[in-house]
């Protein structure tokens, strides 16, 4: 591994960091930090591995703003999160704080009933209803609500009004 660092540091062409980063994003969506850190990692030459990020920019291939909104999706279908665990996550990634505010915006604006926290929060109490509901005592089913979704990175006031309302449909 080493011995692949040291020939990877002493490239001149970027076809081959192209075609590492073209393997890295080719298996999902990536940031633009993400991708970059990936490179350098690998012991690619920083001049090249910017070059490389640049032209991926130029072609479409990295956006963090397209990014930052189907990471977001994607987390609103099939794992909830709160907008502090959407900002953690993003930021993690290397997205900048104005394309992040810019992306939870957005889903704000998209949600029908003009709350996406809240709706998020509730589907995923309604994935673990089956367990919640096996707490007999409402106070208590109210709290294990209200740990999932703060364990999920939603709001207090989100928690605690989702929880009530969950249970009190329960």
């Amino acid at each position: 591994m080493a011995a692949t660092r040291e020939l990877r540091a002493q490239l001149t062409d970027p076809a081959p960091v192209m075609e590492a980063a073209a393997a890295f994003i080719g298996v999902r969506p990536r940031s633009i930090e993400e991708t970059r850190r990936r490179l350098l990692k690998l012991g690619y030459p920083a001049p090249l591995v910017d070059y490389v990020v640049v032209r991926l920019i130029e072609m479409g291939y990295l956006d963090d703003e397209l990014f930052s909104r189907q990471w977001i999706e994607s987390r609103d279908r099939a794992h909830p999160r709160g907008e502090f665990a959407l900002r953690r996550e993003l930021g993690l990634k290397g997205v900048d704080r104005a394309v992040i505010d810019a992306a939870l915006a957005e889903r704000s604006e998209a949600a029908a009933d003009d709350d996406a926290e809240r709706a998020g929060a509730l589907a995923l109490l309604e994935r673990r209803r089956a367990s919640l509901e096996r707490e007999s005592d409402p106070r208590k089913r109210r709290q294990k609500a209200y740990a999932v979704l703060a364990r999920h990175g939603f709001s207090p006031e989100a928690c605690s009004e989702v929880a009530q309302a969950f249970v009190a449909r329960s």
